[in-house]
């Protein structure tokens, strides 16, 4: 990607406007998140992720989406609440947004065009099929927890399958070299 993603606005979880050039000179994990999903428990490893690398310039941005089967349906207040109760998430939550679809957000269509091809998607897509849930083609966001990595100048440089956890060594390696630059 040669543009930055600092140029989209995006809302707050608590409402307000918020510009990604604030972030810029740090390394970025984007990633859409979701309350009631099987992968939710990730919020923790990112939690430790932030509170591990925040000090070396890592920010994790988490956006809830309630893009597949319903999984991310409270309001910004409930979905905030929730992940403050139960996981201590301190890293910054925005507000809910579309990641796939015709109403996908700016910042999902730049994340997704930009790094069409995810890492570490194994058999997680077959699973899903296998229980019968449809999936998104590429370079569609396949499920919650996705991850997109950003460097400093804003620029999409690596993309995780939502399977991946934060504490993946692939996803550790990734953050550790952006950091390193």
């Amino acid at each position: 990607m040669t543009q930055s993603v600092y140029h989209i606005p995006v809302k707050a979880i608590s409402g307000e406007t918020v510009d990604l050039e604030q972030y810029k000179g740090k390394v970025l994990l984007i990633v859409n998140t979701a309350s009631k999903c099987g992968l939710t428990p990730q919020y923790e490893g990112l939690e430790k992720l932030y509170q591990a690398k925040k000090d070396q310039g890592l920010e994790i941005l988490g956006f809830p989406a309630n893009n597949f089967k319903e999984q991310e349906p409270g309001s910004d207040e409930e979905i905030q609440q929730f992940c403050s109760l139960n996981y201590d998430v301190h890293f910054p939550l925005f507000s809910k947004v579309s990641v796939v679809g015709e109403d996908k957000h700016p910042l999902y269509q730049a994340l997704t065009a930009a790094q069409p091809e995810r890492t570490g998607e194994g058999p997680f897509r077959e699973r899903l099929e296998g229980l019968g849930i449809p999936t998104n083609p590429a370079p569609e966001v396949l499920w919650n927890f996705e991850k997109f990595l950003i460097n400093k100048n804003g620029e999409v440089v690596a993309r995780f399958a939502p399977n991946l956890t934060a504490d993946d060594e692939q996803i550790v390696k990734a953050v550790e070299a952006e950091l390193a630059k």
